[in-house]
């Protein structure tokens, strides 16, 4: 038996029961009162810390109930060897790797996105963040007031598909917006286009199975189809979209594309290897994925359909959010499925989390009844294309022929080549722009890095927008500068 030593200090006077619960409990855990140790008497531990014997009671009860400690009449506390036992077990287990499935032996080579934001000074040009004075704050809460006004029967589970409202509201918009036609039941309101995409590949992709991706791609949608132990066949993309006519010959369950923005380099899919993707897809029993993640924001050139109107063998899931419109923060997308895939999407979707916040899907459908949300769209549009000319006018005047930019007709980033700094000198250059109080970030997490040949020579950075104010963004391009001349000592000799 271990004899206790004079008890430990707990803490300062006038404890309550639960801090003294608690500092004893950690005590015990820690192994400070060793096994089978005897702990003070409610008497002497009430008097050194001057409560009442009643509150030390009440702790030691608490202790007692848990399993802490056993007590004995006329004897003082004492631990229990069961939890000093739990304790040593939980130590035992600590020493050796956590089982874990398949898919999760898969995810540990998926590096985690991080979620939290360096602070920057000046200007923090990553992408998909959006401006807060961009959100329809007011909009937003009369539309929240309405609907919480309006009692309902009772609180209970809904459709997973998504709320009748929400669903008939964007029908109707996405006819109006993307010339997009679909049946009700097609919509299917998800947690965010993550979610959407990974319903798809539960439901597509089988380990040992192959999907096509663009390459470069937004790099999520790729993790994510690999999870289910698929392996992604990468192809490349120019100014017209993904090179289809690599197509022919691959064999492949789905293919994730972004037709009409290509993300990154913002490329259009032309017509011609639009009916080529469609045609590769029904030869090979196949489903393409279309993320229209940013359709709202064209600017140069005129709206582009969406593959959706050109699918006649309901060969394509198209993928919409309104993170780009309203907030990232806001898990809200939707997808519009093949007639045939309705009944099991929807019943994936109940088993993963019922439905999506019906409290916002009925806002939502509110502002998009009202007129307010495209209204809203039409003034957000203008903002960011003011922030876009003004983005390219200073890329311009202060770096001139030495970069290369690259989608700058649509949507909220445009990638900007450093055609005169060697790949080698990337982490040199970030790094002095962070120095300087701005946020630059590479493209090279978007390529897959499986086919190393089509990795870039120079620099690229993706650069996102719609977070800054024209001010920022000046400021933001001119200490970019000073960056690439105070990094130049490493660049060496430029490629040919």
């Amino acid at each position: 038996m271990v004899q206790s030593k004079k008890p430990p200090k707990i803490g300062v006077s006038s404890m309550g029961a639960r801090q003294i619960y608690e500092a004893l409990k950690d005590q015990i855990v820690r192994g400070v009162y060793g096994t089978d140790g005897l702990l003070p008497s409610s008497r002497s531990l009430a008097e050194e810390l001057s409560v009442s014997r009643t509150t030390v009671t009440v702790a030691y009860e608490q202790l007692l109930a848990e399993g802490f400690i056993e007590v004995r009449q006329g004897a003082r506390p004492r631990v229990s060897p069961t939890a000093v036992g739990d304790r040593n077990l939980k130590n035992v287990h600590r020493q050796h790797p956590a089982h874990v499935s398949s898919y999760g032996e898969r995810l540990k080579s998926i590096p985690l996105r991080p979620t939290a934001r360096g602070r920057f000074a000046v200007a923090d040009f990553r992408y998909g963040d959006l401006a807060p004075s961009d959100f329809p704050i007011l909009s937003w809460k009369r539309a929240a007031t309405a609907a919480m006004s309006q009692r309902p029967e009772r609180l209970a589970y809904d459709d997973p598909r998504g709320s009748l409202r929400l669903r008939t509201a964007l029908q109707g918009y996405l006819w109006r917006a993307r010339t997009l036609r679909c049946d009700l039941d097609q919509i299917i309101i998800v947690n965010g286009s993550q979610q959407g995409l990974d319903l798809c590949a539960r439901l597509l992709l089988d380990p040992g199975d192959h999907f096509v991706v663009e390459n470069p791609c937004y790099a999520m949608a790729r993790h994510i189809f690999a999870a289910t132990g698929a392996t992604p066949i990468s192809i490349g993309v120019d100014q017209d979209g993904l090179r289809t006519e690599d197509l022919p010959g691959i064999v492949a369950r789905l293919a994730y594309v972004t037709p009409s923005h290509q993300f990154p380099l913002g490329g259009v899919m032309t017509i011609g290897r639009r009916h080529q993707l469609l045609a590769w897809a029904q030869q090979s029993n196949a489903y393409v994925v279309e993320d229209d993640y940013d359709s709202e924001y064209r600017y140069d050139i005129a709206p582009v359909p969406p593959l959706h109107g050109l699918d006649d063998k309901d060969r394509v899931i198209y993928l919409g959010t309104v993170s780009k419109t309203l907030s990232p923060t806001m898990r809200i997308g939707y997808l519009v499925v093949p007639p045939q895939l309705q009944d099991i999407v929807t019943t994936a979707k109940q088993l993963v989390d019922r439905h999506t916040s019906m409290s916002d899907q009925t806002v939502l459908a509110a502002m998009i009844e009202s007129g307010v949300y495209e209204s809203h769209v039409r003034k957000i549009r203008r903002r960011n294309n003011e922030r876009r000319e003004t983005l390219l006018k200073h890329l311009h005047q202060v770096f001139g022929s030495e970069i290369t930019v690259e989608g700058a007709n649509a949507g909220l980033h445009v990638v900007i080549w450093f055609r005169e700094v060697p790949l080698s000198a990337e982490a040199v250059l970030i790094g002095k722009a962070r120095e300087l109080g701005v946020g630059v970030h590479s493209i090279m997490p978007l390529y897959d890095p499986a086919v190393a040949e089509s990795y870039p020579r120079h620099v690229g950075l993706v650069i996102g927008y719609a977070a800054l104010d024209t001010r920022q963004i000046e400021r933001g391009v001119a200490l970019l500068r000073q960056a690439v001349d105070q990094a130049s000592g490493h660049f060496g000799a430029s490629p040919n």
